[in-house]
């Protein structure tokens, strides 16, 4: 090993232990990427290396800051973090838990269906994961418990539904992913279409077929109304708004009217409407959105140019290169270096939030997949297949490690909302079985990638 190896590897460590200090993470990128350029410098003049970094080179920072600033596609960022924000605020999500239960009201497991049924139409909504988990949990934990729901299934279905957000578009996540490593935020989009549906599929499968076998832990409502057409017309009425702000969003993205950027303007501005509707809306409520969504945006940008200048001085040593050298001399295979990546993806979420993984991770690894010999049909249409599959693999495998105990981010946002009689066992005996299914879905991704690439091409044609 060279010296820039050493370097390097000390990089990860010094980022590791401030991180585990507590500083904040934008702080300890930015200070590891000035101290290790003096670190360059001082040692290619007064000990004779050739790690070639000095102070101009680190100079190169600013055009890429700027160029990430003033790129079209981030800011979609903050009108997406808007537009989740102001739905929380809006009551959707309440008025479809009182109509979409009794819709479900003599379906065996028909609350934990109607919690799944919103959790897919908040991820579509939100697409921010702490906002889904948290929304869900107010509104659902203490109506499931109060039925006589075993907690350990109501927390499960909570978290697992909530986690959706980070996969099913429109996801903040994919739009940073596809920034990063330059693929089309829209084909990422439709990309990420079958799969969220897949694993919400899965999850309501299970939901089924656990209340049917074990009717004790899914409890029916004393009083249910008979399902009327008054009935459905209400459940119709309160699903209107949410869904034609998704298709609005989202189908003029696919359809090519509009870019993602311009679709979540329109988002943001239809999310005001909703609240208006509803009579949700006056100053107090538009200024707590209106800082939220400065301190949520300020906190992934700083983390962004922190990353920005952390990768700079990691390319300028190498850590590129090293990093390809080790993983493509693991004697796996190609498919066992993509396992291999995902199993460190998946630490990774442990202790990192999605943002750090897409901007520091991500750019690492996606060249070692782009070049392993292995055949992504993209039908002919569909640009850079394979890190299109590949940045789902690692979104699904983000979303599994924050469902995992002992430290997933969806469980402690969860316990966060809880009653106090609500323990961690609980949340980890009840997120297990959706583990489970989250690895199935997982594993499907790697052994078809046509469930991520049909709908994109199908699109184009």
């Amino acid at each position: 090993m060279e010296i820039n190896d050493y370097l390097v590897l000390a990089m990860f460590v010094s980022f590791i232990a401030l991180l585990i200090s507590g500083y904040p993470i934008a702080y300890c990128l930015a200070g590891i990427s000035i101290l290790f350029t003096g670190i360059g410098y001082f040692s290619d003049q007064y000990l004779g290396t050739t790690t070639g970094l000095d102070f101009n080179y680190f100079g190169l920072v600013v055009p890429r800051i700027y160029n990430t600033m003033s790129n079209w596609v981030l800011i979609s960022v903050p009108m997406f973090i808007f537009m989740g924000l102001m739905l929380d605020r809006s009551g959707i999500a309440e008025r479809l838990m009182v109509s979409a239960q009794e819709l479900f009201g003599k379906v065996r497991g028909g609350l934990a269906i109607t919690v799944m049924f919103i959790g897919v139409l908040l991820a579509a909504s939100t697409g921010i994961i702490g906002a889904s988990v948290v929304m869900l949990g107010l509104i659902s934990i203490p109506a499931m418990l109060k039925q006589g729901y075993h907690k350990s299934l109501a927390l499960g279905t909570v978290a697992s539904a909530g986690t959706l957000g980070i996969l099913i578009p429109p996801s903040i996540m994919l739009v940073m992913m596809g920034d990063q490593l330059s693929v089309s935020v829209g084909d990422l989009f439709l990309g990420a279409v079958l799969p969220g549906l897949m694993l919400a599929f899965l999850y309501l499968v299970y939901l089924l077929v656990y209340c049917y076998l074990k009717p004790d832990a899914a409890p029916l409502a004393p009083e249910r109304r008979p399902i009327t057409w008054r009935v459905l017309f209400e459940v119709i009425k309160r699903i209107i708004p949410p869904l034609f702000l998704i298709l609005s969003v989202l189908g003029s993205i696919f359809t090519g009217i509009a870019t993602v950027t311009e679709a979540s303007g329109v988002g943001a501005l239809m999310a005001m409407a909703l609240a208006i509707f509803y009579k949700r809306l006056n100053f107090p409520v538009l200024k707590e959105v209106l800082y939220s969504t400065y301190n949520t945006t300020a906190y992934i940008f700083g983390i962004l140019i922190g990353a920005t200048c952390f990768a700079l001085v990691l390319r300028g040593l190498g850590g590129d290169e090293l990093v390809e050298r080790l993983l493509t001399s693991l004697p796996f295979g190609d498919y066992g270096i993509i396992c291999f990546i995902l199993f460190i993806v998946f630490l990774l979420g442990f202790f990192l939030d999605w943002i750090e993984i897409s901007l520091i991770v991500l750019p690492l690894v996606a060249p070692v997949v782009s070049a392993l010999d292995i055949s992504v049909n993209g039908y002919g249409v569909v640009s850079q297949p394979k890190v299109i599959w590949f940045i789902l693999m690692v979104a699904v495998t983000l979303q599994t490690s924050f469902l995992t105990p002992p430290v997933g981010f969806a469980l402690f946002y969860l316990k966060g909302i809880t009653p106090p009689d609500i323990n961690l066992s609980d949340i980890y005996k009840g997120v297990v079985p959706f583990i489970i299914l989250q690895l199935i879905g997982l594993l499907a991704i790697i052994l078809f990638p046509q469930l991520v690439l049909w709908l994109p091409a199908f699109a184009y044609r």
